[in-house]
Formats: structure tokens, sequence, C-alpha cells
């Protein structure tokens, strides 16, 4: 049978004669003093004092065990395990204390309590097909990339993706989504009226139509004063471009009327064969040479392809390659 003294911090056994624990350097003597009446070492003490830490498995930045969140990125903190030696998805844990944090970590600025739960202020929910929610992406950080490649919010599967396509970040009290240079942009879905300015895509259904104010014709002859043959084109007030997959330009609409209806029938501009727009689904408008669209009610909305960045608001919609997402501020 083993005698000794059970150390009051850790409840570690320690061998009798022994001052100090062993494990986290507490003193465990029936007289905790040293001889003379002298302190224990500031080392042996500065160890005792200092509490055991545990690394962020997001940041790294080192975590006092028992927080349930990193205080940096706001990430939730696995319980600590009981023995050392256990495999983690980093590797193995190293036996002793957690390696000391580097300069950039320590000169970090203090959260007060609770301030890393109000990091996650926003979160992205994926509209399955079939209209259903699905996979929810919190945006618990400062930056939330997305794409087809390796990002946060990943869908490695949609081929008009970019590889980093989006980037969802907190701007002040903000949520914005900033476009990074992607070949098909990004959509929001308008409530009612929206301003455009001159050429804007505007994504109805699965048609991808190009916007503006109609020019005015030019009909000059080349140096040599010959006139170039074509259908005459007359005067009009907007210009409306179906862009193809592949790049190309589709019809070209160019109505004399300063409003324009789109929809699948019984409109100004139909669109008979497709099947995600609704009979009348929205209305383009040009007046003083300023564009507008409105969404007539439409059962799968009215989108527009943002520039650069937008910021986002509740219930918002935001579609990006083939992926819908609602946005949800928390």
């Amino acid at each position: 049978m083993d005698v000794g003294l059970v150390c009051d911090a850790c409840s570690a056994l320690t061998p009798i004669g022994v001052p100090h624990c062993k494990r986290c350097g507490s003193p465990v003597a029936l007289d905790p003093r040293a001889k003379g009446g002298s302190r224990p070492p500031s080392n042996v003490a500065a160890k005792a004092a200092a509490p055991a830490t545990t690394p962020c498995s997001k940041c790294s930045t080192p975590v006092n065990d028992g927080t349930k969140f990193c205080p940096n990125c706001g990430n939730r903190m696995a319980p600590r395990e009981q023995f050392e030696g256990i495999e983690t998805r980093v590797g193995p844990r190293a036996s002793g204390t957690a390696s000391p944090p580097t300069a950039k970590q320590t000169h970090q600025k203090t959260l007060f309590f609770g301030g890393a739960l109000q990091q996650a202020r926003a979160k992205l929910t994926l509209i399955r097909g079939d209209g259903e929610d699905g996979v929810s992406f919190t945006l618990a950080g400062q930056e939330h990339f997305a794409g087809r490649g390796e990002c946060p919010i990943s869908f490695p599967d949609d081929p008009f993706l970019s590889p980093k396509h989006c980037n969802f970040v907190y701007s002040d009290r903000d949520l914005v989504v900033r476009d990074e240079k992607s070949l098909n942009g990004v959509y929001v879905r308008i409530t009612g009226k929206a301003d455009l300015p001159p050429n804007s895509t505007v994504l109805v259904g699965e048609q991808v139509l190009q916007v503006s104010p109609a020019a005015v014709p030019e009909d000059i002859p080349d140096a040599e004063g010959t006139y170039y043959s074509t259908s005459i084109q007359r005067p009009a007030a907007l210009e409306v471009r179906q862009q193809l997959r592949g790049g190309q330009i589709g019809w070209v609409f160019r109505p004399t009327g300063e409003v324009v209806t789109l929809g699948r029938e019984g409109n100004d501009i139909n669109f008979p064969d497709d099947p995600f727009i609704s009979g009348r689904h929205a209305e383009l408008r040009v007046s003083g040479g300023m564009l507008s669209v409105t969404d007539l009610g439409s059962r799968n909305g009215t989108f527009i392809r943002i520039d650069r960045e937008r910021v986002l608001k509740h219930g918002d919609y935001v579609f990006l390659g083939q992926q819908l997402l609602r946005v949800e501020i928390v």
C-alpha cells in the first residue's frame, strides 16, 4: 500500500517528506512552509498559479481549461482529455504544459466575458432543390470565404463557382458579401423595387439578362463612304441582352416603351420554356435615364448581380453558382 499525502490542488499522491506535488507544484507537506520560514521558490509558486491551457483547434490561441469558447475566434472548445498522449486531429498531445503563445497572440486585445459569443452574429442556410432547408453555416469568425476550392463554405461539385468565389465578412455592425472577382458573380434577391446602374445584370428564373438604356443608333459610312447594310435599328428606350452559357449573347430586346414586363407568357418579353419564371415575373423601367427593376410577386424571386460588395439583411437570399443561401442575422 502506498503511503503519502494527497495534493489538495490536483489529488495526486505525494510520498511522505516531499514538500511539493510533483504534478502541479502545490505545497503538500504537513507544514507547507519551508524551514526558516522562507517562501517556496518563485518558479514553483508561478507554476502553481498559472492555469492549465489548451490550444484552440481553429486558431491555436491558448485557452484556459474550463472555458467553453475561444476568446479570439469564438470556436467551441472540446473538453480537455483526461490522459496525456491521446491522438487528436493535429497529432498526439505532447506531455507537459502548452507551448507559450507567439508574439502575435500575446498582443491581441482581451475580450470581455461573453464577447466571443457575440462574434457569431449570422448564419447561412442552404436552400435545397425541393425548397426545404439544408445545411447551415455559422459565421463565427471575421471572414468566411465561399467557393469551389478549399474554403470554409465549400461546394466542390459546383462547376459555376470560382475556387474562391466570394467572402462573407463583418464590417462594423453589418454583414457584407464581397465578390472575389468571380467569373459568374454574386446575386442578391430584391424585395419590391431596386434601382439599377447602367449595364446591370438581372437574374430571373434561368435567364441572365444584361440591362441598360438603349444607345442612340449610329448609321455612318466607312472611310470610303459606304454604308453598312443590315436590318434597320429602330429607336428604343431599353436594351436587354440575354447571356448564354459559354459567354455568348442570345436574344437582344430593344423595346420602345419605358416600362417592360418579363415573364413566361402575356408580357413584353416572354420565356415560355423557362419553368422557373412566373407568368408575370418582373418589370423593368427607365425614367430620365435611370433604370429600375421590380419583382411582381414571383415565386422564385428576382436577383441582381452585386458590384463588388453589398450589405446583407436578415432574410436576404444570396445566389452564387448553383447555390441559394438564406441569410439569418442572430
